[in-house]
């Protein structure tokens, strides 16, 4: 009975405690959103500048509208929506991101078990003693006996000040932070997944029309040393000549190199090592450029983007540290109970055994400790530290948004003009041909159009290829539809801001 009226006392000081007692410091207050209303000094078009090529379509822009989560689809390739599903499930970068949040979530749980509820513990032990009346002054034999406890304590730190609270929060902060990171290792990898087919696509088709670049040369190089043989032409045409085929001949290994680098880096991407399964070559004509483009507005970009939610999240955390640091300034209590039984065998222990208790309260206020000020002093630099960072943050989201919707606009044009290129480069081709074919044009006349009609193609398809890296740029930039805010597991607190 003594032990339950104890139990009882504990518990009802702590509840009041916990209801009464308030977190010292200020409670975090969100950062204010962006003030400004758009990316870039000058208005941008409403749509990109359309092409009369393949990828070449305008791509309007709508403000307000809603990220699709899964926007690779939107590049309409069945199998660059393979890759992304393997990637996802085999990275090693996403396995490790979601093992640091499990983590995060369960030293959460741990410290919420040890702070916000008491401590019960129990006991049971033995000793066996051998005691001499002598040592009391007394005559007789030493005497052997067996003494046996058995008992049970509870134990609770008293939350005053609120510093295990803040504790908490903290903790709680780096639960999101860490949502976040996962958030984002997601969509940077769909990204580059995205990148890396793309260039690698690109880069296939250049060394194709590099080659055929190559075999032309080849045989105006061939041409051109008949000539000299028969006396129409200078021995120095033949070096001109050979240089150019020389030249073109050293681009196909540079370009080489980068496609492989593209494919090892795709296969680690999907979770492969580069020598364990070859990653195939999706063509351009397989992907589809997407025809509206959801515009996020500056106020709600914050919001969306993963790597401005984990600032916010580390500020979070910043705010609630200074709060510990704090509370440490304030007064500890320290509350704990055991009730027990003594006897001199284990069958006593629970009927004819001798009943103990204990109730001890301790109060603790530091009086001179000059480390507290110099840590809080630090905790609150700290938190103007991780401020700075979440502005940055921002600046450079809206930077890089500003980025894309420049590359959009600017790749669009290009694009467009490379297209009338390619139209007029082919109709060269076409009437070169038929000039030869009347006997009214050389063949090294042929020739020479052949090349230019692939140089032009070459351009041709590094724009189209940059359309579609800027159209998964745009998505990486406005979040990739997949941020949410983390699940709560503190509750919301007033707000406030450190002074």
């Amino acid at each position: 009975m003594k032990f339950a009226y104890m139990f009882t006392f504990i518990v009802s000081v702590t509840m009041i405690g916990l209801q009464a007692g308030c977190a010292v410091g200020p409670d975090f207050n969100r950062p204010a959103e962006p003030e400004v209303a758009a990316y870039t000094a000058t208005p941008f078009p409403a749509s990109t500048a359309a092409a009369p090529a393949a990828l070449g379509r305008a791509q309007r822009f709508i403000e307000g509208g809603v990220v699709n989560p899964q926007w690779w689809h939107e590049l309409g390739s069945p199998r660059l929506d393979s890759l992304i599903e393997e990637a996802l499930e085999a990275s090693p970068t996403l396995a490790k991101a979601q093992a640091t949040l499990r983590q995060a979530q369960e030293v959460y749980a741990a410290r919420t078990g040890d702070t916000l509820y008491p401590q019960v513990d129990a006991n049971l032990g033995g000793l066996r003693q051998r005691f001499s009346p002598a040592t009391s002054g007394q005559a007789g034999d030493s005497r052997e006996f067996s003494l046996y406890n058995a008992g049970v304590g509870v134990h609770y730190k008293l939350d005053l000040a609120g510093g295990n609270r803040r504790a908490l929060e903290a903790l709680a902060a780096n639960v999101d932070y860490q949502h976040y990171q996962l958030e984002g290792a997601q969509l940077t990898l769909v990204a580059n997944v995205v990148t890396t087919a793309v260039t690698k696509a690109r880069l296939a088709a250049q060394i194709q029309a590099t080659e055929t670049i190559l075999e032309a040369q080849e045989k105006q190089l061939s041409l051109t040393r008949e000539r000299v043989r028969l006396g129409k032409a200078a021995p120095d045409e033949v070096l001109a000549m050979q240089t150019e085929v020389e030249q073109t001949r050293a681009d196909i290994p540079l370009l080489r190199n980068q496609f492989q680098h593209s494919d090892h880096l795709l296969a680690v991407l999907v979770g492969h090592a580069p020598g364990e399964k070859g990653s195939p070559v999706i063509p351009l004509q397989e992907f589809t450029l997407p025809g509206y483009l959801p515009l996020t507005v500056p106020s709600e970009l914050v919001r969306a983007r993963p790597d401005i939610q984990a600032a916010e999240a580390m500020l979070h955390k910043a705010n609630a540290e200074y709060g510990v640091a704090i509370a440490k300034l304030y007064p500890q209590l320290n509350l704990s109970a055991n009730l027990g039984s003594l006897a001199l065998n284990t069958g006593g222990l629970f009927g004819g055994g001798s009943s103990t208790w204990g109730l001890i309260g301790q109060l603790t206020q530091p009086l001179f400790n000059p480390g507290l000020p110099a840590e809080k002093r630090a905790a609150l630099a700290a938190f103007e530290a991780a401020a700075a960072n979440y502005r940055y943050v921002v600046l450079e989201a809206l930077r890089n948004v500003a980025d894309v919707l420049r590359a959009l606009e600017n790749d669009a044009q290009r694009l467009a003009a490379l297209s009338v290129a390619d139209d007029a480069a082919q109709g060269s081709l076409e009437s070169m041909q038929r000039q030869y074919e009347l006997g009214s044009a050389s063949y090294v006349q042929l020739l020479i159009a052949q090349q230019q009609s692939q140089q032009t193609r070459i351009l041709l398809i590094e724009a189209q290829a940059s359309r579609l890296v800027d159209s998964a740029a745009f998505y990486q930039a406005m979040g990739g539809g997949i941020s949410s805010p983390a699940e709560a597991v503190v509750e919301e607190q007033p707000v406030h801001t450190p002074k």
